[in-house]
C-alpha cells in the first residue's frame, strides 16, 4: 500500500516531484512552506489539500507516512530527526544538513529506527547510464579503475530573488548542490572513499539582480578538486556555473583494460562504443511538462523519477501502509552515505582556505556544543 506524503518546501523542484508522485499513485496530503503565503500559493497551484508553515502540523498528520524534505538545508536535520522519531519514512534532499554535526544526528536517528526508510536524494545512482557503468566496473570489464575525471558545466543555481541558494552558509552553491552528487556518485560506482582532498572553491559573480542593498551572493559558482581514494586511485572534478542555458555532464572512468564515459545520459566504452543510449522520452509522462526542463537538468530529473519509481516498488507489495521491502531501494544513498559526503565537502572547503591537501575525517559522535563547560564539569567532578 502506498503511503500518504507530506512535502517540505515550496521551491521549483516540487513542480516536478508532486505531479510525478501522483502519476505513480501516491497521494500528496500536505505541504509545508516557510510562510503561510508561500505554502498556500504552492498548495493551491498543485492542488494539495492541506498547507501550513508549522513543521509539526505536517508530521503529526495521520494520513502522512512518508516525508519528502526539499526545503533549505538548514532545516533538513531538524525535520528528518523529528519525522523518524514520530515514525515517518524520510526522503531528504541533498545535502544532509549544513555540516557533519547535523548529518550525524540524522545518522543516529536512522540507526535508532531501522524499520523506517531513510534515504537521501542522490538521484544519479538511479540514472540508467550510471547503473550500467557500475555493472561494467563490478564485472571488471575495464580492469582496475585508476583515474576518474568528472566535468559538470551549467548555468547559475539561483533565480532573481535573494534566498538560501545565494548564501553559502545556508547550503547554497555548486559544491554542496552539485558536488555532493558527484562525491556520492564516485563512491557508488567504485566502492572507494576519499582519504584526502585538495580543492579550490570560488565565488566569481557576487552581484546579480537578486542582491539588494548590502546583500551579496556568497554561494560558490566554481569549484575544482582532487580526491585520493582508499585504493590510491585519483578523482578530478570541475564544477562550473558559468555556462548559462545548458547542462554538460561527463564522467570518465579510466581502467587498466579500457575506459568508460557517461555523456549526459549515454554510456560509451573506449572509442565511442555505445553501451547504453538514453532514448526514453520524458515528455511522454503526464507528470512532466516543458517547464520542467528549466527546473532540473535531464540526468538529475530522470534519476529522481527512477528513484521515486523505486520507492513505489518498495511500498506497493506490502498491505500495511508503513511496511516496505528493501530490495527496490537498496542502491539508494543512506544517511551514513550523506555523512561521508559532508565530511568530504568540509575537507574541500578547508583545503581551499588553507591551500593544502586535507585528510577526510568522518565524525562518529556529535561534537560537544560547549567543550569548555564540559571540561570544567569534569574537573570539578575529579576534585570532589
Amino acid at each position: 500500500m502506498l503511503p500518504g506524503i507530506g512535502v517540505f518546501g515550496t521551491g521549483k523542484v516540487i513542480e516536478i516531484i508532486v505531479p510525478f508522485l501522483r502519476d505513480k499513485g501516491f497521494k500528496v496530503e500536505a505541504l509545508w512552506g516557510r510562510t503561510m503565503n508561500e505554502a498556500e500559493e504552492a498548495a493551491k497551484r498543485l492542488q494539495i489539500p492541506f498547507w501550513t508553515n508549522k513543521i509539526d502540523n505536517v508530521l503529526l498528520r495521520k494520513d502522512v507516512d512518508l516525508i519528502f524534505i526539499v526545503c533549505s538545508p538548514n532545516l533538513h536535520a531538524q525535520i528528518a530527526v523529528k519525522a523518524l522519531g514520530i515514525g515517518k519514512h524520510v526522503l531528504c534532499d541533498k545535502p544532509a544538513g549544513l555540516c557533519q554535526s547535523e548529518a550525524i544526528k540524522m545518522v543516529h536517528a536512522a540507526q535508532y529506527y531501522p524499520s523506517l526508510i531513510s534515504v537521501v536524494n542522490h538521484s544519479l545512482r538511479f540514472l540508467p547510464a550510471f547503473v550500467q557503468m557500475k555493472k561494467q566496473i563490478v564485472e571488471n570489464k575495464i580492469g582496475n579503475v585508476f583515474l576518474c575525471d568528472i566535468k559538470v558545466q551549467m548555468g547559475r543555481l539561483y533565480g532573481d530573488n535573494f534566498n538560501w541558494l545565494c548564501d553559502k552558509t545556508m547550503g547554497g552553491g555548486v559544491l554542496t548542490l552539485v558536488g555532493s552528487h558527484v562525491i556520492d556518485l564516485v563512491t557508488y560506482l567504485t566502492d572507494q572513499k576519499a582519504i584526502r582532498v585538495h580543492g579550490i572553491v570560488k565565488t566569481f559573480n557576487k552581484d546579480f539582480k537578486c542582491t539588494t542593498g548590502v546583500r551579496q551572493v556568497t554561494s560558490p559558482d566554481f569549484c575544482t578538486f582532487q580526491m585520493e581514494m582508499t585504493d590510491r586511485s585519483l578523482v578530478t572534478v570541475t564544477l562550473n556555473n558559468h555556462l548559462a542555458g545548458t547542462y554538460i555532464q561527463e564522467v570518465l572512468m579510466c581502467g587498466t583494460e579500457g575506459n568508460l564515459i557517461v555523456k549526459g545520459g549515454d554510456l560509451y566504452k573506449d572509442k565511442d562504443e555505445v553501451l547504453y543510449l538514453d532514448v526514453e522520452d520524458l515528455q511522454k509522462s503526464d507528470a512532466i511538462n516543458v517547464v520542467s526542463a528549466d527546473i532540473m537538468p535531464r540526468p538529475c530529473m530522470k534519476g529522481l523519477l527512477k528513484m521515486i519509481s523505486a520507492l513505489r516498488e518498495a511500498f506497493l507489495p506490502v498491505e500495511d501502509k508503513r511496511g516496505w521491502i528493501k530490495e527496490p531501494v537498496s542502491s539508494a544513498a543512506t544517511f551514513e552515505d550523506s555523512l561521508y559526503v559532508q565530511a568530504v565537502i568540509d575537507a574541500i572547503r578547508s583545503s581551499s582556505i588553507n591551500k593544502e591537501w586535507v585528510k577526510v575525517e568522518v565524525i562518529t559522535e556529535e561534537p560537544d556544543p560547549n567543550p569548555l563547560l564540559s571540561a570544567a564539569v569534569r574537573k570539578s567532578g575529579m576534585s570532589m
